[in-house]
């Protein structure tokens, strides 16, 4: 009786096992699937936009992008000014909101604050990530314009020797499209930062201050060097949405198609370009300038995103 009771345990436990093992085979086949699916998308994507900007390929060559005209009428393109305008954009974004992000991260991870604090505050922070584009736009130009207007006249009245404000502003200007993407990236910044963060083992964090460290010391020897791998993919993909930001960059740059050293001047992006020109695109030549604007940005994310994946790597081995 009891050997045939533990033949069936035995049969049963064979037959569950071997369920389970087609259940993990089944889900690693969907997970290769779904990959090389993204994959396949990706490469669509790419080759639809190579195929729509053949015409502006094969007319300007590489050349495209060290040059500064942009006629419509006379049909002579290049994409230095959207790209100078996309790239210093995004630097001031990086400049403003990187050290904002970590100290968010780092007050709403620690024991700074009440608990009931710290959660309203990254909830706060993080909500500013659900609002529309277009909305922070209008922000932008009844809020952040005039409020900025002041401080970028005394910037350019006290230091008008500098090359960086060597220009009077007239609100829209590189500075303020800057500082409106810190706005928009800094919750992806808190957000995985603080993740990251209290992901760390509590342990570390005992140790160090039994060793006579203070929290500070604590936070700066060990909590950011053993969280750097997470931050610095926070802080690539905050960039990579950054560099294609359109709405509200459009609305409080200023739109001049102009390269200037000067963060007080209007500007113009790629992103900018393409909402603002594209539905009255009508030449092919046109939209072939156009989507070779596109896909200059497409090769500019996929290269942020893999230096992502590059830099997180190696942090992530040197903290190993």
């Amino acid at each position: 009786m009891a050997t045939a009771r533990s033949r069936n345990l035995t049969l049963s436990d064979s037959i569950e096992g071997g369920n389970a093992v087609w259940i993990d085979s089944g889900f690693a086949w969907g997970l290769r699937i779904l990959a090389v699916c993204a994959i396949v998308l990706l490469l669509w994507m790419g080759w639809i936009i190579l195929k729509a900007a053949l015409p502006a390929i094969q007319t300007f060559g590489l050349g495209f992008i060290t040059r500064q005209e942009w006629d419509v009428n006379q049909l002579q393109f290049g994409a230095k000014t959207y790209l100078y305008g996309t790239i210093v954009s995004s630097a001031i974004a990086l400049l403003f909101s990187v050290p904002i992000g970590i100290t968010v991260a780092i007050v709403t991870s620690e024991k700074f604050l009440p608990g009931w604090l710290r959660s309203t505050l990254g909830f706060l922070v993080e909500l500013i990530a659900s609002i529309p584009s277009v909305i922070i736009g209008f922000w932008g130009i009844f809020v952040l314009i005039p409020f900025m207007k002041p401080i970028q006249i005394w910037l350019y009245q006290q230091f008008s020797w500098i090359p960086l404000f060597s220009t009077e502003s007239f609100g829209p200007s590189l500075l303020v499209a800057g500082t409106i993407l810190a706005v928009m990236i800094l919750p992806t910044i808190a957000a995985i930062s603080r993740d990251v963060m209290l992901a760390i083992p509590k342990d570390l964090r005992t140790a160090s201050l039994s060793l006579g460290a203070t929290r500070w010391e604590m936070i700066f020897t060990v909590l950011l060097p053993a969280s750097l791998s997470g931050i610095v993919g926070a802080i690539i993909l905050a960039l990579g949405r950054a560099l294609g930001e359109t709405m509200a960059v459009t609305m409080v740059i200023g739109n001049s198609d102009q390269v200037s050293l000067s963060l007080l001047d209007s500007s113009n992006t790629i992103p900018a370009i393409l909402a603002n020109q594209f539905p009255e695109a009508l030449e092919d030549l046109h939209i072939g300038a156009l989507m070779y604007l596109a896909l200059i940005l497409f090769a500019l994310t996929l290269i942020v995103n893999m230096l992502a994946i590059s830099l997180v790597k190696l942090f992530g081995f040197k903290n190993d």
